[in-house]
């Protein structure tokens, strides 16, 4: 069989699931927004030259300093028409590369500086989202996420719920994993369970098996934010047989989806290097794996490349990247009916002459 090559890998369709808004900003946008609303605080005005900063600035295996890089693209965010702006570049980039299916998930709270209401950023970003995709084949989901470090979680879950029919499709939570245990926020996640709505929880990333078992356990989080320290809960026999802990084995018989992001994980600390990232061990006991970008302008990557990567350093082939994809498609936060739609009309089509 023949090796995927960039280019078909660009035009497959591709899902993700796990993408930052304010981490996937182009470089000439966020210094354009910067001189607009007169943020001082940008390290260069050089589009190319933020683009490495950024980059250096994440790449520092440690989530805290990671999340450090957010204060300027963030910064830059705090009117309406910049919020639309980002969102429905977002839509583009993300159609121009292959994706036909996202979900995109942003802080609301972080985006009221310049007097927004909750309401009134959820908005901006959602019209964004729909500029952004008219007449290109792609549909986006927005998540809105909650900060585990703030006490505002079930004001956003609130928030979610009253835009669930108009562009919103789950909650979130995120920000610096240890020492904030998602069960702070119980109440918030209760009250998404109790409106048969969906949820996210960032866990496993920056904290291991005892982040995750309260995130499935206590909080009932149908996926995992990247969840790639659950190989913590795996141990190997002697003859290199893995063995699944009680975790481990729990979140693999329940199909609970990890959003794995290999290239944000590299430089978050969370694994060594993309050759020794644990997709190819998760891969290969079939836990519900789905590939992800996180932030695709803090890690300069892309859908693509983080599928490419994968062929190069695991050998994945054609029908390995059509059940990642499927993978990610049922585990969307939309209907049933709409998953596969998508699943039978464009995903399944588009990977039969790639799989033969």
């Amino acid at each position: 069989m023949l090796r995927p090559t960039l280019k078909q890998v660009r035009d497959a369709p591709k899902v993700l699931l796990h993408d930052h808004l304010d981490g996937g900003l182009r470089p000439q946008t966020v210094v354009e927004l910067a001189a607009k609303s007169g943020y001082p605080n940008l390290p260069t005005n050089d589009p190319a030259e933020l683009a490495q900063w950024m980059v250096r600035g994440a790449s520092r295996l440690d989530l805290r300093l990671y999340l450090e890089t957010f204060a300027h693209t963030v910064g830059v965010m705090q009117t309406r028409e910049a919020l639309e702006r980002v969102a429905a570049e977002c839509a583009e980039d993300l159609a121009a590369d292959g994706v036909v299916y996202a979900e995109v998930r942003f802080a609301p709270e972080l985006h009221t500086e310049a007097g927004l209401s909750l309401d009134e950023v959820v908005e901006a970003v959602v019209a964004g989202f729909a500029a952004g995709s008219t007449g290109r084949s792609i549909r986006i989901g927005t998540l809105l996420t909650a900060m585990r470090t703030a006490a505002r979680s079930l004001e956003i879950a609130e928030l979610a719920i009253r835009h669930r029919d108009r562009g919103v499709v789950g909650f979130d939570i995120a920000g610096a994993e240890a020492g904030n245990p998602p069960t702070r926020h119980l109440d918030a996640f209760h009250l998404i369970q109790r409106e048969n709505f969906h949820f996210t929880i960032h866990a496993g990333e920056a904290y291991g098996p005892p982040s995750i078992w309260e995130a499935v356990q206590y909080c009932g989080t149908e996926r995992l934010g990247h969840g790639v320290r659950i190989t913590d809960n795996i141990s190997f026999a002697s003859d290199g047989t893995p063995q699944l802990g009680h975790l481990a084995a729990f979140v693999r018989d329940r199909r609970i989806p990890l959003e794995l992001c290999p290239t944000s994980n590299v430089h978050t600390g969370a694994a060594k290097s993309i050759a020794t990232h644990p997709i190819g061990l998760l891969s290969d006991l079939r836990f519900r794996v789905t590939v992800n970008t996180d932030n695709r302008l803090m890690s300069a990557t892309s859908m693509t490349q983080e599928v490419m990567q994968l062929v190069e350093e695991f050998g994945f082939g054609w029908a390995d990247i059509r059940w990642l994809t499927i993978n990610a498609m049922k585990s969307a936060f939309i209907s049933f009916d709409e998953r596969m739609e998508i699943i039978n009309n464009v995903i399944k089509p588009a990977y039969g002459p790639l799989v033969l």
